[in-house]
């Protein structure tokens, strides 16, 4: 059981920090690509749309999959295909076979993202969660503070197919032992006879395709950006109306009762819309505040800027002790104040000690996030339901983002410059805050009593 365990907790980690690493590396590795395959700004932007636009719209479904077949199963076609891909973008010989590449290994990401929780909440009891949860967002911490040192070597060295090359190893050694291994003995790793409702999950992905495609526009300055995110916007909301309807009409939901009405998972979904939007809007900012505005190089930007991830890796572990002693609400309500603290410490920093202060309450703030809304959405959701709730996390990660890089750029290109844009992001990760008052009150110790499935009966609500 031991020996098992491990392996679920090592295949979890190298899922997630391969896909955190890989949007890291691809980040530095753009502009090289550019010149070498002689693409265009908009061909370029689009080999990170292509792939965004397949994980978001698919991972709630890919979740549904992995309730249905087993989150091994779906764990180990995520990680073989995803290492395929990226082999497969390594040798493209040009841009357009990179885009549809990328768009393939965005649909391997949406199979993969949501079985690296699927696999811990079938394999570790509910009351053991906390420490596993802390060890894979930890992970993603290191992954996403080496990717830009090692994308930059990569590409400076062998080039940038180097950095696609690198996914491959780990992905396939683990993909061929989940495919292997033998699964635990829990009754609930598949359940084959849950209907897949492929309607509306169809429509779900046209919604948060049609979302991701209005924001990304958003973010771009081009002539037909607005009317662009004009139609976006209204494909989505057409399409997400007909999804409500027909979710309530439908006999079996594709998002469960018992996890869109669980009393911790929709405020939780919430604050990790905000904190990730907050988070990524105010490091893209700060990029252009710290080179356009103070005059600092590229590289001193990535030297003050460490400190959030170190920060974000130590937070992680400490979040698991935080959540024993004080719960989940004053936990998760705490670090949305240190985000908002962060970005607001930013917004008027100009020395090196200030401008580090904030980077590590940024990541202070936004690892200790991570690791309760997780443990929130991965503990409250039923074992049945896990990679649905799984999903729901992950598009939370995917959308977040995005919005906050767009309110970013929306903000600073109406003229007011980097402080308004900042003092609106400090208000996100606010209202964050605010809405993190929903959630559970008591410690994980006293909270979701036993559900069927679970390997270990919790304590119900005295």
């Amino acid at each position: 059981m031991r020996q098992r365990r491990t392996l679920t907790l090592a295949s979890s980690v190298a899922g997630a920090a391969v896909v955190a690493l890989d949007g890291t590396v691809l980040g530095v590795a753009r502009p090289t690509l550019q010149r070498d395959l002689r693409a265009s700004f908009t061909e370029v932007q689009w080999t990170s749309t292509a792939y965004l636009i397949a994980v978001a719209s698919l991972l709630v479904f890919s979740g549904r999959l992995g309730d249905r077949y087993g989150h091994q199963r779906t764990f180990a076609i995520g990680m073989l295909g995803f290492g395929v891909t990226s082999a497969g973008i390594g040798l493209a010989p040009g841009v357009g076979w990179v885009i549809g590449l990328r768009a393939v290994q965005g649909v391997f990401g949406a199979l993969l993202q949501p079985a690296t929780l699927g696999i811990l909440r079938t394999a570790y009891p509910p009351d053991r969660l906390r420490m596993p949860i802390a060890i894979r967002t930890s992970a993603i911490g290191l992954a996403a503070a080496a990717g830009p040192v090692l994308g930059g070597a990569l590409v400076a060295g062998p080039g940038w197919r180097a950095a696609f090359y690198l996914n491959v190893v780990p992905t396939l050694v683990f993909g061929v032992l989940a495919l292997t291994a033998r699964a635990g003995a829990n009754p609930h790793r598949s359940h084959p006879t849950t209907p897949l409702n492929l309607p509306g999950a169809l429509l779900l992905a046209l919604t948060l395709a049609a979302l991701v495609q209005a924001l990304v526009a958003l973010s771009d300055d081009g002539p037909t950006a607005m009317s662009v995110a004009g139609l976006s916007v209204a494909v989505a909301a057409a399409a997400g109306a007909v999804f409500l309807r027909h979710e309530r009409r439908a006999a079996s939901p594709l998002i469960p009762a018992d996890v869109i009405h669980s009393p911790g998972i929709r405020p939780a979904l919430g604050v990790l819309l905000a904190a990730s939007a907050a988070l990524n809007g105010t490091v893209f900012v700060a990029a252009f505040l710290l080179q356009d505005t103070l005059g600092l190089t590229a590289f001193r930007t990535a030297l003050l800027s460490l400190p959030l991830a170190v920060a974000m890796i130590l937070a992680a572990p400490g979040c698991a002790l935080l959540l024993r002693l004080v719960g989940t609400r004053r936990t998760t309500v705490g670090a949305m104040v240190v985000l908002a603290a962060g970005i607001l410490l930013l917004s008027r920093a100009s020395g090196t000690l200030a401008l580090c202060t904030a980077f590590a309450l940024l990541g202070a703030g936004f690892g200790t996030v991570m690791v309760a809304i997780t443990h929130v959405v991965v503990r409250q959701a039923p074992v049945e339901s896990a990679g649905v709730a799984g999903g729901l996390k992950q598009t939370a990660m995917n959308i977040g983002p995005t919005l906050g890089v767009a309110l970013a750029t929306t903000l600073t290109g109406l003229g007011g410059g980097h402080g308004p844009a900042l003092l609106v992001l400090t208000g996100v990760a606010g209202a964050g805050a605010v809405t993190g008052v929903a959630l559970p009150k008591g410690s994980f110790s006293a909270i979701n009593p036993g559900q069927p499935g679970d390997r270990a009966p919790v304590p119900a609500r005295p």
